[in-house]
């Protein structure tokens, strides 16, 4: 019996040791700590040489060069030499809600059935245990806005941090953004070979879905002014974030045609409005200025979505739009990446046309103003959460991009991760050091 006891033991101490599951979340730092020396990239533009940081209880205290640093017992991270960054931010993505893709349906829980979902919350689907979110730590990603999906009003969407122990020490801020993901508005052909489908008209069964979901909007309008209700309609209940401004309406689509819908839902319903995909976007910028749209570009590191379009125009679209004043996000929604090209998109952006300092706000300051919380985050500045990184390099280049520490709310992370952990495990196996 004990010689099993023994087997089963070491069975046991070989797994924790390679297991993820031996990173906790940070415990909440007291009182104050310096990160001194370091080339501060505030996030609004701005580049402070040879500057401190002074934090207290989680928030950003105090910002200069040549801080006093108290005798007594306070820690002290030195960053001579490197650049300090705030947290990145990713502005939209299924982290935590999709794991391993279609295979594993059991580590999946992304979308509803139905195609009018609006009191879907992804917050409470939300893990905060998926193996997916150290490896983006890592890379300095530390928030994310964790998106539903689905056919048409898909749910809310929360903005959550990467450090905790379940879904409610994640939220950061709940149930920000209503989905709604725009029914393609191309008359595909099939089989590639000009061949239209007979008896259907994609356009036409688009405009229809579109219609729906207006109806459902005048619907939710009507119940919202409504003073005494008899009952209570949940869906509706979903909705009045939309017309009180507590929520924006983030559009999923693409195309100009898609987009100008989008515009009138604006016109019509005077929503606060997010393009989220927008590759043509750069066709009506000035529109999308004019009507206080922002945007949010999923993917820089893809082919343009016309034929006719420049082989670079994703590349360009962030230029063109921070040209016309138009406020953008760039995220990366690659499933191969998982977001672990977020800074490298934005890295690419600063190559066609953006200063770096631009480049770095679509990954941080900006996505904090789409989100919502820029009075928290987004930026290195008094009194907002010590959301921050350290790198050894510029954090856009994926030459020289090394994360060498990380804090959220001030705590100090591990940045530990699945990835680093099976390089150290073949690096034994095979005798590397």
């Amino acid at each position: 019996m004990k010689k099993y006891t023994t087997i089963v033991a070491g069975l046991l101490l070989s797994l924790s040791s390679m297991a993820q599951e031996t990173v906790y979340p940070a415990p909440a730092h007291k009182g104050m700590l310096f990160i001194k020396n370091g080339t501060v990239h505030v996030g609004n533009g701005q580049v402070l040489e040879n500057t401190s940081i002074q934090i207290n209880n989680g928030k950003i205290e105090k910002i200069g060069t040549n801080l006093p640093i108290p005798a007594d017992d306070v820690k002290v991270f030195d960053a001579a030499g490197k650049h300090v960054y705030p947290g990145l931010i990713m502005s939209s993505t299924n982290t935590g809600l999709k794991e391993i893709g279609s295979g594993v349906k059991g580590s999946n829980d992304f979308s509803e059935i139905g195609a009018l979902n609006p009191n879907v919350k992804s917050i409470v689907a939300y893990n905060s245990e998926s193996k997916v979110i150290n490896t983006l730590r890592s890379n300095g990603i530390l928030l994310a806005n964790i998106v539903p999906q689905g056919q048409l009003l898909a749910g809310s969407s929360s903005v959550v941090q990467f450090d905790a122990w379940n879904w409610e020490d994640a939220a950061y801020k709940t149930d920000g953004g209503m989905h709604f993901y725009m029914p393609s508005l191309i008359n595909r052909r099939r089989g590639g070979f000009g061949v239209a489908t007979p008896g259907n008209d994609p356009i036409k069964a688009g405009l229809e879905r579109i219609e729906l979901v207006k109806s459902f909007f005048q619907e939710a309008k009507g119940y919202y002014v409504q003073q005494n209700k008899t009952a209570t309609n949940l869906k509706f209940e979903a909705a009045k974030g939309l017309f009180d401004k507590s929520q924006k309406l983030f559009v999923h689509c693409n195309l100009v045609k898609e987009m100008l819908i989008a515009v009138d839902f604006v016109k019509e319903f005077g929503f606060d409005v997010v393009i989220v995909g927008g590759s043509e976007s750069f066709q009506i910028a000035p529109l999308l200025k004019q009507n206080n749209i922002p945007v949010i570009l999923q993917q820089l590191h893809s082919l343009p979505t016309s034929e006719d379009d420049d082989i670079d125009q994703p590349f360009k679209t962030p230029t063109v739009l921070q040209k016309a004043g138009v406020l953008f996000a760039i995220t990366d929604e690659d499933g191969q990446t998982t977001g672990r090209n977020l800074m490298f998109n934005a890295g690419t952006a600063a190559s066609y046309g953006l200063s770096k300092e631009e480049a770095l706000a679509s990954i941080t300051l900006n996505a904090a103003k789409i989100l919502g919380i820029a009075d928290k985050t987004g930026s290195i500045e008094v009194g907002k959460d010590a959301n921050i990184i350290i790198s050894e390099g510029d954090i856009l280049d994926m030459k020289s991009s090394v994360v060498t520490k990380a804090f959220i709310q001030g705590r100090e992370l591990s940045l530990d991760d699945k990835h680093k952990q099976l390089n150290e495990r073949f690096k034994t196996k095979y005798g590397i050091k």
